[in-house]
């Protein structure tokens, strides 16, 4: 959806001579100081820009990032054998809210009395942790797939999604980045936590007894060192929540879960060992979606997501990201994704026959308000001389509170 700002003008009264330090001009000296060697004419057009026209470009689809729902893939896991469950385990299962999945996207949203937040996982999921510190008294409502949380806030099932976005030692999360551009959700917000793993197991249960561990792939690799010591089987689970619950489910005394307390309260399972991360500065990065974007201010720090591809030529990507540059913006992030149905183009260079390279989109992360003129000038500088394709996902507020 685009942002409804139609009557939102941002207008300079005096000619932007020095861009490159602050997109104003001077009102006592007759001759400005230029600091960069720029066609002043080329800016001029940009001294009075709507910002409803940003937005609405921000929407326009790139060409083969159609929306759609894939079906629901099913996770390993390790067969389970009846009898032998913990003690309360069966208990705390029953009062659990299920999961949602592709089939269940048809019911109405709650009353409204509170916000309801979707996150993927089972409850205990560190994203159900990031719902609550972004929301305290939230609804929480777990979803089987990624793809879940952005149709439960399109269906209007919910109010918001959580989804973790990168990690500090995993790195970035490539499929989220992926929906982010094929579904038309807003980034409101963002959340940064600490994650500490904790090795579980069934209760009575010692740490030299496990011969296996379950656990979502990243979190596997983040405690590499203590399972070569341990020197335990690596299987991999949908998600933590998900291993700590197939470990309960299953009653196998030799198969412990990498998961987090919360989740080892929750299905009744003892924890063998805590804080088991290689690195103990461990720290995810969550993103809010909602249908709507939020309208950015001034009062606070803030931060702008877009995506964007650029034209062929030599160095454009060095000129397109000295827009921001230029306007002493900084990049808090850059991350490039080869574009689905089209991967690669054909560049000519003039050499007999031809190549072909991968055509990338781009996602940024600057730290700059949509509402402040320098991050307006500069999206319309990209648009009108570097970009094939610009969308901004979101303009919202920087946490800054682990």
């Amino acid at each position: 959806m685009a942002l409804k700002c139609a009557s939102l003008w941002v207008c300079a009264r005096n000619p932007c001579s020095n861009l490159g330090a602050s997109d104003c001009g001077s009102r006592n000296s007759g001759a400005a100081l230029i600091s960069f060697k720029l066609d002043l004419e080329k800016f001029r057009k940009w001294e009075c820009c709507r910002f409803g026209a940003l937005t609405q470009q921000a929407i326009t689809p790139v060409e083969d990032e159609k929306p759609h729902v894939p079906g629901v893939e099913s996770s390993g896991a390790i067969e389970r054998t009846r009898g032998n469950e913990p003690r309360g385990f069966h208990k705390d299962l029953n009062l659990l809210p299920k999961p949602l999945t592709a089939n269940d996207l048809s019911s109405s949203p709650s009353d409204g009395s509170k916000v309801r937040v979707a996150y993927q996982g089972l409850p205990g999921a560190y994203s159900e942790a990031a719902a609550l510190k972004a929301y305290p008294k939230c609804e929480t409502v777990p979803c089987d797939q990624f793809e879940e949380t952005f149709k439960a806030v399109e269906l209007w099932l919910v109010d918001k999604a959580v989804l973790p976005i990168e990690n500090s030692v995993g790195g970035s999360i490539h499929r989220n980045y992926d929906l982010l551009l094929r579904h038309r959700l807003h980034i409101v917000g963002e959340v940064q936590m600490q994650v500490n793993h904790c090795l579980l197991g069934l209760p009575g249960t010692r740490k030299e007894e496990i011969k296996s561990v379950l656990s979502h792939p990243m979190a596997l690799a983040q405690c590499d060192m203590m399972l070569c010591d341990l020197g335990v089987l690596r299987i991999s689970a949908h998600d933590t929540a998900g291993a700590a619950q197939m470990v309960a489910s299953t009653g196998l005394r030799e198969t412990g879960a990498i998961a987090s307390a919360k989740a080892a309260e929750i299905y009744g399972l003892d924890i063998l060992a805590e804080n088991i991360q290689d690195d103990k500065d461990n720290i995810t990065r969550f993103l809010i979606l909602a249908r709507e974007p939020i309208i950015p201010g001034t009062d606070r720090p803030y931060k702008t997501s877009i995506v964007f591809t650029l034209e062929e030529g030599p160095g454009v990507l060095f000129k397109a990201l000295s827009v921001f540059a230029l306007r002493s913006i900084n990049l808090s992030k850059i991350e490039s994704r080869p574009r689905k149905q089209h991967p690669s183009s054909v560049v000519d260079n003039s050499n007999e026959g031809s190549a072909k390279h991968f055509d990338y989109l781009f996602f940024i992360d600057f730290e700059a308000s949509m509402a402040e003129p320098r991050a307006q000038y500069a999206l319309g500088h990209l648009q009108q001389e570097f970009a094939r394709f610009l969308r901004v996902l979101g303009s919202y507020p920087i946490d800054t509170v682990l």
